[in-house]
């Protein structure tokens, strides 16, 4: 239990350090020294979590989705079996997606730039797949609950919804200024596709 917490402690402390770094200076100049320098770790000590950089940056976008993931089960998980509880865990987090400065969007054009690298590409996929999944069982965990009709198409859904959010993060971190359609829109969108017409 000891090494255990250890290890998540570690791997806390490398991810807060490695964000920290990208709000100072973007990736692109974010090293691995200056992740060991600020965060008293050792190379060894990063590379028993990661094989790359790139590959860090992707454990900080994969990390974003699995506490919004766990945020949404936990509100999910309550007696009442509600749409407007897990939703608001999901809609809570859409603001970033617009947000130029937010990291998971700067490490998410960063990438995306590198893509033509084999193991970047790869780790660009776990996170779309991931994004895909976790959406998918948003979908699902809702049609269980009673709150999301059994008509939507949870795949077709999953996916529009993962290529928005992708969008809207490719738009926030290139161009300034007000759009047509915003993160507002996209959880109005949501909710109009995923809750009950009768309700």
């Amino acid at each position: 239990m000891k090494r255990e917490l250890k290890r998540e402690r570690t791997k806390r402390l490398l991810l807060d350090t490695t964000k920290e770094l990208i709000r100072q200076k973007g990736c692109a100049k974010t090293t691995i020294s200056d992740i060991m320098e600020r965060s008293g770790l050792s190379k060894g000590a990063i590379f028993h979590y990661v094989k790359s950089k790139d590959e860090l940056l992707c454990l900080i976008l994969l990390e974003r989705l699995e506490e919004t993931n766990r945020r949404f089960f936990d509100a999910a998980a309550q007696k009442e079996k509600t749409f407007a509880g897990p939703m608001k865990e999901i809609i809570g987090r859409l603001p970033e997606l617009d947000d130029p400065h937010d990291v998971g969007n700067q490490v998410f054009m960063y990438l995306l730039g590198k893509s033509e690298q084999p193991e970047v590409k790869e780790t660009i996929q776990q996170f779309y797949d991931q994004a895909l999944r976790v959406s998918k069982q948003w979908i699902a965990a809702g049609q269980q609950a009673g709150v999301i009709p059994l008509s939507v198409d949870a795949d077709k859904t999953a996916d529009l919804f993962v290529l928005i959010a992708f969008g809207l993060r490719m738009r926030g971190t290139i161009s300034s200024g007000r759009f047509a359609f915003g993160s507002g829109d996209f959880a109005a969108l949501m909710v109009d596709m995923l809750q009950p017409k009768n309700r």
